[in-house]
């Protein structure tokens, strides 16, 4: 770590100290830190904590710590505009981000950020807590109700994390935002690329909507736009996923006998299971006893929902043909060792954004026209969730979209189950200057050597149109 440089913004952010907020960006104190991941020692390495308020809608004077890592370029002509990552979600850790871009094509040409949102994993404080996880053990083990445990664990979980002090209603969306501008106000940059995915593309946006004169350019994977209804979209985001995915099975299997008509098996057999309970003899892992737990159409829906695209098709056959086993004793080993339910952050960011807008109406819609999906939850926060969590929405206009000449990249990929390349051409309409990437054989989150090459073409100039040599990668 450069110790002149951290010196050195301190004293820049000790001046910033009872200074009144200023828009759209306000220098903060940084304080230093190791760096929480290891990254390259052949670079050059910046860490320390941005030091914000927790809620700026409160004059209290409490403060957080967000953790960045600055991976700076051996490039001695390298560009004065860096990509600065942050995770997406919400509630995932940021930091990660930037040992892989050590070792990318893009730091051969500009420094790389990578900042920790507020409440994840490295941040102070990191809303993290085991009541809910335990909640949804303790459902498994004595076979009560998951949902009425989700809702005893959340209670449970608000409670431990308020007893530590922290005010739930400063984690969301808008103060985040201003978390990156006040990062880039702290570092003294002028210009600055924006890099997200999933939910962090939204929130990118949402930070070139509150002041985009800093901002150069957007690269955003698989994005969730701010004014989408995720809560509204995601059972149909689902359904369409599958169904192209059945459609190439249909056309492409050779073992028409197996894969013949999986469409169609698919939807009946989860329609006529609708109210079925199933059970397991397990073994949990330190115990001595074999208990008898139940299981439903939920947690079968859960597994399709976090297979990768390559065992889908498989693993949807053997979960018609009912051989449920090894696929629930995976999910229950997990669900035991690991923990499981949302963590506080993606509560309080889903809560604020997306739950508190959401409208009960079209999910009955989306059952009726769904009904094998009917009862399940594809998002892990939801109504009776938030019911507990009781945080503010964010503001109205974080929702509305809104019109940036910017140049951007937005990629997808064909067989997102999450946030469909709808999300990229919606964005699109408004960004008239972006460009799309549409990856036909991945699904949420494209990532990869591919999408780097073209991050690197793009950041060299973000008005040129890209080109692609393979005809799974469609540029448009």
């Amino acid at each position: 770590m450069n110790k002149r440089w951290i010196r050195k913004s301190l004293v820049v952010g000790q001046l910033a100290i009872g200074i009144a907020q200023a828009q759209p960006g306000t220098v903060r104190p940084l304080e230093p830190c190791a760096c929480p991941v290891a990254i390259d020692s052949s670079f050059r390495t910046r860490c320390a904590y941005l030091i914000v308020p927790e809620n700026r809608s409160k004059q209290n004077g409490k403060t957080i710590k967000l953790p960045f890592v600055l991976v700076e370029s051996k490039n001695p002509n390298k560009k004065k505009d860096p990509l600065l990552f942050t995770g997406g979600g919400p509630g995932a850790s940021s930091l990660g981000w930037a040992k892989g871009a050590a070792q990318s094509l893009v730091i051969n040409d500009r420094d790389c950020i990578a900042l920790e949102q507020r409440g994840t994993r490295y941040a102070v404080p990191h809303l993290s807590s085991p009541e809910l996880s335990e909640a949804i053990k303790e459902s498994y083990r004595k076979n009560l109700n998951k949902d009425s445990m989700m809702v005893v664990g959340v209670k449970r979980y608000k409670n431990a994390l308020a007893a530590r002090g922290i005010d739930l209603s400063g984690y969301n969306t808008d103060e985040t935002v201003s978390d990156i501008h006040d990062l880039i106000a702290t570092l003294r940059l002028d210009s600055v690329n924006l890099a997200g995915i999933s939910y962090s593309g939204g929130l990118m946006l949402a930070v070139l909507r509150k002041d985009p004169s800093r901002i150069r350019s957007l690269i955003l994977d698989s994005p969730l736009p701010t004014f989408v209804p995720i809560d509204e979209d995601e059972p149909a985001n689902f359904n369409e996923s599958l169904q192209i995915l059945f459609e190439r099975v249909a056309r492409d299997s050779t073992n028409k006998t197996v894969y013949g008509n999986l469409k169609e098996r698919f939807q009946q057999y989860f329609t006529a299971i609708g109210g079925k309970t199933f059970y397991i003899p397990y073994l949990e892992k330190g115990t001595t006893d074999t208990v008898r737990i139940a299981y439903t159409r939920s947690e079968l829906l859960g597994i399709i929902v976090n297979t990768s695209l390559k065992r889908l098709p498989q693993v949807i056959t053997d979960l018609i043909k009912g051989t449920h086993y090894p696929y629930i004793k995976r999910f229950l080993d997990d669900t035991f060792e690991s923990g499981n339910g949302p963590s506080g952050m993606r509560l309080s960011v889903y809560c604020a954004d997306q739950t508190a807008y959401h409208r009960e109406k079209i999910s009955q819609q989306l059952y009726d026209a769904f009904p094998y999906l009917k009862g399940y939850h594809i998002n892990d926060v939801y109504r009776e969730l938030c019911d507990c969590w009781q945080v503010p929405p964010v503001k109205p206009e974080t929702k509305q979209p809104f019109y940036s000449n910017k140049p951007a990249l937005l990629a997808d990929g064909e067989l997102d189950n999450a946030c469909r390349p709808l999300y990229i051409d919606m964005i699109h309409h408004y960004m008239p200057n972006s460009q799309r990437l549409l990856f036909r054989n991945k699904g949420h989150g494209v990532g990869g050597p591919e999408m780097t090459r073209f991050m690197q073409s793009f950041l060299t100039n973000p008005y040129q149109k890209l080109e692609s040599a393979s005809p799974d990668i469609v540029v448009y």
